[in-house]
């Protein structure tokens, strides 16, 4: 087992070096960040001070402490960066020897370079790396930009509004799904006059800055610019992807795949640790081409720059560098109609010294596939050995490509040649895998029909009243009372959406227990289960579904507006989203893969209370701005939809009061039946055969019941 998983690992090694710069280096160096005094304070302490402090109302000291957390995850980055790539310049991999002990040598600079890594980060941090060990939720919280947005409001309480701006575009460009936030950045510029050209994208990443640039000038037929940024984003590219790479050295989580974790011998430790770094580096490509906060592609945007550089370099006359990115295009997307005839048409242009063959793909684009696929290989032969499972996601996803007329004609006459435009079409809606139908039996007497898809302008759609009585909702809005904990299902976030509302939530097998041991009337807690039964079955049968609908997740809500709070708010109580996919309004797509919940194929909404202000739900286009329904909760109304990309949708603000609801989510698939339902019903089953034996024996059920 040693040399099979071993033997691999050794083959390895060398790709976690850093690469080389293919490219070459940016024209410009990078601006570095200013050394504060004294040991870098660790940002997650800072992050957590600053929101206490916004919540307190000290919005100064909010500043301070959250512009302080940036600054310092920006300086621990750097300095992970440095010290891996100062010890592996000073340490590298010694060569394996032959015979016994031929990989000691290789061994004992790893550790060389350990020693060395841990004693930079230390002298460079002012104390131990430990400090600055963050939990999932921080990290998640900087990648998706959440402290921009306690700094947006923050500086809005502070009259500084051209900073509000910033911080609120930088915010905006990771969170496209706030539909108001885009408003909410017009407001404040039209406010303070601010101009187009000041939207700062404080995070922006170098080489999607250069990149954008390259567009607008390629939109604008000046090539030669175009050329200059995209070639300007290539290097930036690959000096970002260095840095990545880099940064994957260290300790290692896999929680996204099964993993182990646990070996024996100095053989498979090494092995596990490198390997886990190898499945890092490799993901380097995912993190580097998609939005931030995403975990989808944009729209091919590696492979992108070489669709543009082959034409813009065919418009200056430069032929053969158009033939090289268009064969390097081909490498990722070798399918491509448009572009093979591209590589026809310019091998036709060369001077007839020039031999068309002799023209290969760019090194730079080549050399990076190469090593994306020879890792690949490697962790898929080495992952049965190691112990974990690994799926290969697809990186290069296309669903279009360049959005431009400017296509290169084949089979036409150099002299007579024009350049034709070729029509995408309107994007469809996305496709279910399932007949569409609606207008089923509504199985009980008193529930109000309103309106369907047609009328709700979407797709399987469905808004139903009366589904409760008003003393239903008043009985399980005194449940929920008794029983909601804040942050339930956001693992205790108070306020997971918007940090002007408190989210509180609760099971049904909560309900039950609750009820079993006394805490709220168990008559009243069997009422919960009952009405979202009632639910399922009504989705079911209206949408005419051929086989069973399953449970996936049931639960009980509230919002409730904090006061203090609301004041110019135009931010929403739950962004827009879809519930079986990660919506991306940008690319008008819903990209259907994990974290989404993916089997989850119909939703619903059923209402108990209307006295607050605020919290329409709202169905969007998929551009999360346009809305093309928007319904007002109340007592027994229930809207319930498919759960797909068709139906984007959220909850504007909550500005007075607390809305409450019950949410589920149903699935087709058996295998994602919710546990929690499935125990629910046994209790249930507990609770009728206690309750059919008190009947036998002629004696009363407790007041309760």
């Amino acid at each position: 087992m040693r040399e099979r998983i071993w033997a691999p690992l050794l083959l390895l090694l060398p790709l976690l070096l850093p690469p080389p710069l293919w490219a070459g280096p940016p024209d410009s160096p990078r601006r570095e960040l200013e050394l504060e005094p004294g040991p870098l304070q660790p940002f997650d302490l800072l992050y957590a001070s600053g929101a206490a402090a916004y919540y307190s109302g000290d919005y100064r000291q909010a500043v301070r402490d959250l512009e302080a957390a940036l600054r310092s995850h920006r300086r621990l980055r750097e300095i992970r960066t440095r010290c891996a790539r100062h010890c592996a310049a000073r340490h590298p991999l010694a060569p394996l020897g032959e015979g016994p002990g031929a990989e000691l040598p290789l061994f004992r600079s790893l550790l060389g370079r350990a020693r060395c890594y841990r004693s930079c980060e230390t002298q460079r941090l002012g104390g131990p790396a430990s400090r600055h060990r963050v939990s999932e939720d921080v990290r998640s919280d900087f990648q998706r930009r959440v402290p921009y947005n306690y700094l947006q409001r923050a500086y809005i309480k502070l009259n500084q509004l051209e900073k509000a701006v910033e911080a609120a575009h930088t915010f905006f460009v990771a969170n496209p799904e706030h539909m108001e936030m885009q408003q909410n950045i017009e407001n404040y510029r039209a406010t303070a006059g601010v101009e187009a050209l000041q939207l700062v994208d404080r995070e922006a990443k170098p080489h999607l800055e250069s990149y954008n640039a390259g567009v607008k000038h390629y939109e604008a037929d000046d090539f030669e610019l175009a050329i200059r940024h995209f070639e300007q984003a290539l290097r930036e590219y690959f000096v970002e992807d260095i840095e990545c790479r880099t940064l994957c050295e260290g300790p290692q989580r896999f929680e996204e795949y099964e993993y182990l974790g646990y070996k024996t011998g100095l053989y498979e430790a090494i092995a596990d640790h490198y390997m886990q770094v190898l499945v890092c580096q490799h993901e380097c490509v995912r993190e580097l081409a998609t939005r931030p906060g995403r975990l989808s592609p944009i729209e091919n945007f590696l492979p992108l720059h070489y669709d543009y550089l082959q034409f813009a370099y065919y418009r200056v006359g430069e032929y053969v560098k158009a033939l090289e990115c268009a064969k390097a295009y081909l490498l990722c997307h070798p399918d491509d109609e448009d572009v093979l005839d591209n590589v026809d048409y310019y091998e036709s242009l060369l001077d007839d010294s020039i031999d068309p063959a002799s023209i290969e793909a760019r090194e730079d684009l080549t050399m990076f596939v190469k090593r994306h696929k020879l890792e690949s290989e490697l962790i898929k032969s080495a992952a049965e050995g190691l112990g974990f499972s690994y799926t290969e996601p697809n990186y290069w996803i296309r669903y279009g490509g360049r959005q431009d007329e400017n296509r290169v004609p084949s089979g036409v006459n150099v002299e007579g040649a024009e350049v034709h435009g070729l029509s995408m079409g309107k994007k469809l809606s996305p496709k279910i895998d399932r007949d569409l139908r609606e207008g089923g039996p509504l199985l009980y007497e008193n529930i109000t029909f309103v309106y369907n898809s047609e009328q709700l302008n979407g797709t399987q759609r469905v808004l139903l009243d009366n589904v409760l009585s008003e003393e239903q909702c008043r009985e399980l809005h005194s449940v929920a009372t008794g029983i909601m904990l804040v942050g339930d299902g956001y693992r205790g976030k108070t306020s997971p959406h918007t940090p002007n509302e408190k989210f509180e939530g609760a099971t049904v097998l909560k309900a039950l227990k609750s009820g079993y041991e006394g805490r709220v009337p168990l008559k009243s807690a069997r009422l919960f289960y009952d009405i979202s039964e009632k639910a399922r079955r009504i989705v079911e049968s209206y949408f005419m579904l051929n086989s069973t609908l399953y449970f996936s997740y049931t639960h009980m809500v509230c919002r409730t507006a904090l006061s203090g709070q609301q004041d110019r708010r135009n931010d929403l109580s739950h962004p827009i989203h879809a519930d079986n996919c990660l919506l991306d309004p940008e690319a008008n797509e819903c990209w259907k893969e994990p974290p989404a919940y993916t089997f989850r194929d119909y939703s619903a909404l059923l209402y108990m209370n209307d006295d607050f202000e605020g919290g329409e739900f709202i169905f969007t286009e998929m551009d999360a701005k346009t809305v093309t329904a928007s319904i007002k909760p109340k007592c027994g109304r229930m809207i319930s939809f498919s759960s797909g990309g068709e139906n984007p949708h959220g909850v504007k603000a909550v500005t007075k009061g607390k809305r409450c609801a019950v949410a589920l989510w149903f699935t087709l698939d058996p295998l994602y039946r919710e546990l929690e339902r499935i125990q629910a019903d046994e209790v249930i089953a507990i609770l009728d055969q206690e309750q059919q034996g008190k009947h036998e024996l002629n004696i009363n059920p407790k007041d309760e019941l």
